[in-house]
């Protein structure tokens, strides 16, 4: 089979890339590195096809796709630092570089799967939270909202061509994937604890440390998508996937404290000192994944200990 991975050079992306490579696919991956590292791929010394292009290049998408089975459209910009600092950049790539990959996708009718997110419910208070729940989001001269605003955008995209053109598209709303090669740069909480951690430096927590989330290794995020690709009911369809266990940022630190058996101190800075003026975060972010694992069976593997080990051992 033939794979096309956008932002195939990225966390998840180059895990899928290493995923189908072993099965012995035929694996194209397109990134433009501007989060993407090529360090992600010779881990595991990608023997594929490697493109270093931009997702809103009509020319250059069509001409991949045209030629390949399956697209898996992990290309995004991501991260809220990230989001903050570069917003046209950051709202362009994720709305006019997805339409430009899900219209050429549906020019070449080929099977496509696009990474959404959690952040597209954004502050609804109602938890655990479902498929089918309102998004609740600020106003939108608060750029932090744009990320989501955009992912629910193209979200909708897929949703319409798949009901006007019959598009064979599946939406993954990933809940804080964390694992190996993830980096703590654009603002990710874990590798950005386990590596001030294993340096013996203040771990740095935004706000007072009550909020929480529930994480998810990078290996069973993937394992769920890839039992989507086995089942046409999911054709059309938004799952959620996410782990199990909500955790405070306050007791994460703790336990990558002594996870790592460091001497690391617990430091609280405002929200104001960490972003610009506006920022707004989300209390408590729990998902309900009844929808993938009815379907498919699907269950996360990892616990939190081992999430925070797999980390731990990719700085090591």
């Amino acid at each position: 089979m033939k794979v096309l991975i956008t932002g195939g050079a990225g966390f998840i992306g180059s895990h899928l890339a290493e995923h189908f490579q072993k099965l012995g696919d035929e694996v194209t991956v397109l990134d433009n590195f501007s989060t993407g590292s090529k360090r992600n791929l010779g881990i595991f010394s990608f023997s594929g096809k490697t493109v270093d292009g931009d997702i809103r290049d009509a020319k250059l998408i069509e001409s991949l796709i045209t030629d390949t089975d399956l697209v898996l459209h992990m290309a995004a910009a991501l991260g809220v630092a990230n989001i903050l600092n570069s917003p046209i950049e950051s709202i362009s790539t994720n709305i006019a570089g997805s339409e430009v990959v899900l219209m050429a996708s549906t020019k070449f009718k080929k099977r496509i799967v696009i990474a959404s997110t959690s952040e597209i419910y954004g502050k609804n208070p109602k938890q655990p939270l479902s498929e089918e729940d309102d998004r609740v989001i600020g106003a939108p001269q608060n750029i932090r909202w744009s990320y989501s605003d955009a992912k629910a955008i193209e979200e909708a995209m897929a949703r319409s061509l798949f009901l006007t053109t019959q598009l064979p598209v599946t939406t993954v709303r990933f809940f804080n994937t964390v694992g190996p090669r993830q980096t703590g740069k654009y603002g990710m909480v874990v590798p950005r604890f386990v590596q001030a951690a294993l340096q013996n430096k203040d771990l740095v927590v935004h706000g007072d440390g009550t909020q929480s989330r529930v994480f998810c290794h990078v290996e069973d995020a993937i394992a769920g998508l890839l039992e989507l690709l086995e089942y046409k009911e999911s054709i059309g369809e938004v799952f959620n996937i996410g782990g199990e266990g909500e955790i405070s940022i306050n007791d994460l630190a703790k336990e990558i404290i002594a996870v790592t058996n460091s001497s690391s101190k617990i430091v609280h800075i405002p929200y104001v000192e960490a972003y610009p003026e506006g920022f707004e975060d989300m209390q408590r972010r729990v998902p309900n994944t009844g929808k993938i694992r009815n379907l498919t069976g699907w269950e996360p593997k990892n616990n939190l200990e081992e999430i925070i080990k797999s980390v731990v051992s990719s700085l090591n």
